[in-house]
């Protein structure tokens, strides 16, 4: 499991938040992770983080950074996160898992075996047989939102890719609700060759860049149980 650690110095100067860099650590605790962040804070950087992660940003990430409501709260979403993270590990080993703040950015690629069809948006027969496993803890922790976002790697335009991409994104968000996870917690989108996160000039980065991401965040209901259980 990947675990990122987002260091933020903000500062209100007329407006202005000063930011600290993105650090990613090894051996943090997320539940002191999640507590460390600010709602507002989080917005920003989530979205400059959005912006600035590989060659043209990372939307799911950044969505799972942007997301943090920080204090106590975030410390008791943190750690049901790091819960939620070790189960997806043990059910779908091949899936890159990366921690940050109060969620969860879920990269499925070649590795991990949910894939589509050659050129097309259907999911293979192992693809689904992966998803299905996924689903269980989805189910298993239904009090959060899933963002899907569908990558392709360079070959061919993007205005070929974004739509073949949102297909691929839309295809995952179908299966999931045919197999009982609910449409509401589900958002998807497709970003083509936008975001890579590998070098396309290799066999071996274009597979990692044909990927779709899922970022799993507490959904309203989480937040204010949360809120609760911290006395806040």
């Amino acid at each position: 499991m990947k675990k990122i650690n987002t260091r933020i110095a903000a500062m209100v100067l007329g407006g202005t938040f000063i930011l600290s860099s993105c650090t990613a650590v090894q051996n943090a605790n997320n539940t002191q992770k999640g507590a460390g962040i600010g709602a507002v804070a989080g917005g920003v950087i989530g979205g400059i983080l959005g912006n600035n992660i590989g060659k043209g940003g990372n939307t799911a990430l950044g969505a799972v950074i942007g997301a943090a409501v920080g204090g106590a709260a975030g410390g008791v979403i943190g750690n049901k996160m790091d819960k939620q993270a070790q189960k997806i590990e043990q059910v779908l080993p091949g899936a890159e898992v990366v921690r940050t703040e109060e969620g969860i950015n879920l990269i499925l690629d070649e590795n991990s075996r949910v894939t589509f069809d050659y050129n097309a948006s259907s999911l293979t027969s192992t693809a689904k047989t992966n998803l299905d496993k996924l689903i269980e803890v989805f189910k298993e922790y239904p009090d959060t939102n899933l963002l899907i976002v569908g990558h392709t790697d360079n070959k061919g335009s993007q205005s070929y890719n974004l739509p073949l991409s949102q297909k691929r994104a839309q295809s995952v968000k179908d299966y999931l609700v045919s197999k009982g996870v609910s449409s509401s917690r589900l958002t998807s989108q497709g970003k083509g060759l936008e975001e890579p996160i590998a070098d396309n000039n290799t066999d071996q980065g274009r597979a990692q860049n044909r990927r779709v991401e899922i970022a799993i965040t507490a959904n309203e209901k989480m937040k204010a149980d949360a809120a609760k259980e911290a006395g806040q």
